[in-house]
């Protein structure tokens, strides 16, 4: 909590290999529509990442959304970048990341500044201190800025998906249901806006798609998706620069 008695949230973003931080943003609250500004900026100015390591909270996740989605993972999806989460509870399997966290908390935030102003430009002050005057002991003594390469990916707002495969695209509503004939089925809010596949698999049984991932299934019976097995399950930690 800041001097003024508001609240500041500290989105941070930094590459898996050299710990280049490329973003620490102090945000008045947690929610989606905060961070996408952030994301976006970091994304223009260093390219997209193969993959973003998060933990399983707010705006990174929802857990009581399809997989535990949120609308910033989903449009992480849609950018081409790999979603992985860390087990609940285990900070340690992000540790590179939460040790540039008690750095940060140590340097910057102690004591915290009056308004969000003010910290932000000691926020500004520890990046340029962490990333070029700051000696990595994990690095051989090189500073983050020093190893760091943009990634070649370039930024552009994605395309809509196509389903060439699937009898039909279908908007998903803003309160996230799909809507087929009379019938509305219900999806989830965090695809709100997006454009799934359905192709009838079996008799009267369907199956929605969201790029390439099978999200689920429902019949003519229910009128909700029945989740498939989680199509976003990690296979390893890649980093925002190439190795």
């Amino acid at each position: 909590m800041l001097g003024n008695k508001q609240y500041c949230y500290p989105l941070t973003i930094a590459d898996y290999r050299s710990r280049y931080l490329l973003a620490c943003e102090g945000l008045s609250s947690t929610r989606s529509e905060f961070a996408f500004s952030v994301f976006e900026r970091a994304f223009k100015d260093f390219g997209l990442p193969g993959a973003i390591r998060t933990d399983n909270g707010a705006p990174f996740a929802s857990g009581n959304a399809l997989f535990g989605l949120s609308k910033l993972a989903v449009w992480w999806l849609r950018l081409g970048i790999q979603i992985q989460r860390i087990k609940p509870g285990c900070p340690q399997h992000n540790g590179r990341h939460e040790r540039m966290h008690l750095t940060l908390k140590q340097e910057a935030t102690k004591p915290a500044s009056f308004n969000l102003l003010q910290q932000q430009e000691r926020f500004d002050k520890f990046i340029a201190v962490y990333n070029h005057e700051r000696p990595h002991q994990a690095l051989g003594g090189s500073y983050p800025g020093d190893l760091y390469t943009p990634s070649v990916r370039v930024y552009a707002p994605p395309p809509e998906p196509e389903y060439p495969y699937h009898d039909k695209s279908v908007r998903v509503t803003h309160c996230g249901r799909i809507c087929v004939g009379r019938r509305k089925i219900n999806l989830s809010r965090v695809f709100a806006g997006q454009i799934v596949g359905i192709r009838e698999v079996d008799d009267q049984i369907w199956l929605v798609s969201f790029l390439d991932f099978d999200l689920g299934f429902f019949d003519r019976e229910e009128g909700r998706v029945e989740p498939a097995p989680n199509p976003f399950v990690p296979e390893k930690v890649l980093t925002m620069s190439p190795e």
